[in-house]
């Protein structure tokens, strides 16, 4: 099919009979619910488009405005929203348009404002001149029956290709919180889930008087507000923090604390000229979690093996602080979805980092000053359990120790076997792993041959050695032999290639010793010789601490995977690897 303006047919200036008009009226009050002039005129304008179309042709839908007209299009042809037939672009503009399927190729009636002079109803109509309340309705449906399609206008189109891609869900993932299944594109929950719904929550929880949990004001429970001038006597309802720009901040007041006469001063001079108190007679509504429980009982959910939470909460919040030395893992999936759940948050630092005993390496905290329980529930279910009782995993955070493994180290190149270039890697290796609690058992070198690398690899394992690193021999030159010799030395699970700007050449794997145990396989590239910093910083932590490492790992890793290269490296006090 293709058209231009000469093959448009002129519009169909016929006018509607008064018994078909009412027919046509009943149709659409059936349809839309009353009989709307923007749905009556726009079946004109779909009529109209559908006989400017070649016979036969299977089309789609484009409409110009949420308005009406969409109703229209779905009542006289196949396009429906269900469907996916027709695509609503709220441009604002009443017109509608039928092409084909797979050319795009088709028509556009618009409704042209420049042809409704002999139609002044529908003018004040279109263009808003009259509040609706002011409008001639009935003069307005006789001048559409009139008008019909010659109110508009018709032009040949094309549709371009991103408005023609087909409708699709894609992957459906389910919400671990509500079950319900959903488009995984929306993320690690449902929209409802992250705050999104259309619905009020609590509906469903009413209080001790019967009335809905909405009774209490949307920011929280009731709270007794006070001039701070008459809050003496009263217990404070939170932590009021005091900021010495560039001295110190900490709490000065804490919940539960009663103001004394000396205190409104100090009060006074914080900025606090009001102040929440604890309303005695009011109590704790059931629907509501303190700021305080809220941050504790994440806290301790948060905490795996090597962390603990510093209770009791301070302003609010709960830090977790390191209990060994050791690399931070974070499950950043979840932690995402903790974090997309309204009035909750956590924040850690990166996974993969290196922590010592005593160092902060998390914080939680509710938003809000009461947390509805709902949400509380929701959060605390992320952390602990999924919604029919089932482990959602391990602990979010853990601090893993660093094993002191044995490490063998093979320097393969034949300029070095040879004595003909002085050995730079085995220092290079030895300090980061001496670094790190690590030990070296041997260091082994061999030409660029197969069959010696094979050999010293061997010999490595059976000097007990837990990790080898073997350096050299990892681009891809004819004469760099080095990962041929450690398949023949049974290495296997071979990763090569990782992305990291420098360090791309990495190798991992792992290779049987004779006591059955896996020995851990690095292969370092030559940027370690010139780079401070390379991807072995990565990842020898993580092997030590027992990590396994997969391609799925390596990919994520490249988001940071760039280091700057600064004259003065401050790692891992900066953003490579994280």
């Amino acid at each position: 099919m293709s058209l231009n303006q000469s093959q448009v047919p002129d519009i169909d200036t016929r006018q509607v009979g008064p018994e078909e008009y009412e027919r046509l009226l009943e149709r659409v009050r059936g349809f839309h619910g009353y009989a709307a002039p923007g749905v009556v005129l726009g079946c004109f304008m779909v009529e109209a488009a559908k006989d400017a179309l070649p016979e036969g042709i299977l089309y789609d839908a484009l409409v110009e405005t949420g308005w009406c007209l969409p109703d229209a299009v779905q009542m006289l042809t196949p396009c429906t929203i269900g469907n996916g037939w027709i695509r609503v672009r709220n441009f604002g503009v009443y017109a509608v348009s039928l092409y084909d399927k797979r050319s795009g190729e088709g028509v556009r009636v618009r409704l042209d404002p420049a042809r409704l002079g002999p139609y002044p109803h529908i003018q004040s109509w279109l263009l808003k001149l009259k509040p609706k309340q002011d409008q001639d309705t009935p003069a307005l449906m006789e001048e559409i029956r009139l008008a019909g399609a010659s109110v508009c206008s018709v032009s040949p189109i094309l549709v371009r290709p991103e408005h023609m891609a087909k409708r699709s869900k894609g992957a459906i993932a389910t919400c671990p919180l509500c079950g319900d299944a959903y488009p995984a594109a929306h993320g690690k929950l449902c929209r409802a889930c992250r705050g999104e719904s259309p619905f009020e929550s609590g509906l469903a929880e009413p209080g001790a008087d019967g009335a809905s949990a909405l009774s209490a004001a949307p920011s929280g429970p009731r709270l007794r507000l006070v001039p701070v001038h008459e809050a003496v006597g009263a217990r404070l309802a939170h932590d009021m923090t005091r900021i010495e720009p560039g001295v110190s901040k900490d709490a000065a007041f804490v919940r539960g604390q009663i103001v004394e006469p000396g205190d409104v001063c100090r009060l006074q001079r914080m900025g606090r000229h009001n102040l929440y108190v604890e309303d005695e007679d009011a109590g704790e509504p059931s629907g509501w979690v303190h700021e305080d429980e809220a941050a504790q009982a994440f806290a301790q959910a948060l905490s795996g093996p090597g962390t603990s939470p510093v209770l009791p909460a301070r302003e609010g919040k709960v830090n977790l602080e390191a209990q060994i030395d050791g690399l931070l893992v974070v499950d950043t999936d979840r932690l995402e979805a903790f974090n997309l759940v309204p009035d909750v948050m956590a924040a850690t630092r990166r996974d993969g980092s290196l922590v010592k005993r005593g160092m902060r390496v998390a914080g939680t905290r509710a938003i809000p000053l009461h947390l509805r329980r709902e949400l509380f529930g929701k959060a605390l279910r992320l952390l602990d359990h999924g919604p029919r009782g089932d482990a959602m995993g391990g602990p979010l955070v853990r601090v893993m120790p660093l094993k002191p493994a044995k490490i063998g180290i093979l320097v393969t190149g034949t300029e070095v076997f040879q004595g003909l270039i002085e050995d730079k890697f085995e220092p290079v290796v030895t300090k980061k792993a001496l670094a790190l609690g690590a030990s070296i058992t041997r260091t082994i070198f061999a030409p660029d041959d197969a069959a010696q690398i094979r050999d010293g690899v061997r010999a490595l394992l059976d000097a007990g050695s837990d990790i080898i690193i073997t350096t050299a021999g990892m681009s891809v030159d004819p004469d760099d032999v080095t990962r041929r010799g450690l398949a023949e030395a049974g290495a296997t699970d071979l990763l090569y290639g990782a992305p990291f700007l420098p360090g791309t050449m990495l190798l991992l794997g792992c290779i049987a010793r004779a006591d059955g145990e896996a020995a851990r396989l690095i292969g370092v590239p030559a940027c370690a010789l010139f780079f401070k910093t390379t991807s072995l910083d990565i990842v020898l932590p993580r092997v030590l601490a027992g990590l396994k490492i997969t391609r799925g790992d390596l990919a994520r890793m490249g988001h940071g995977g760039m280091c700057m290269e600064c004259k003065t490296c401050t790692f891992p006090k900066c953003p490579f690897g994280h």
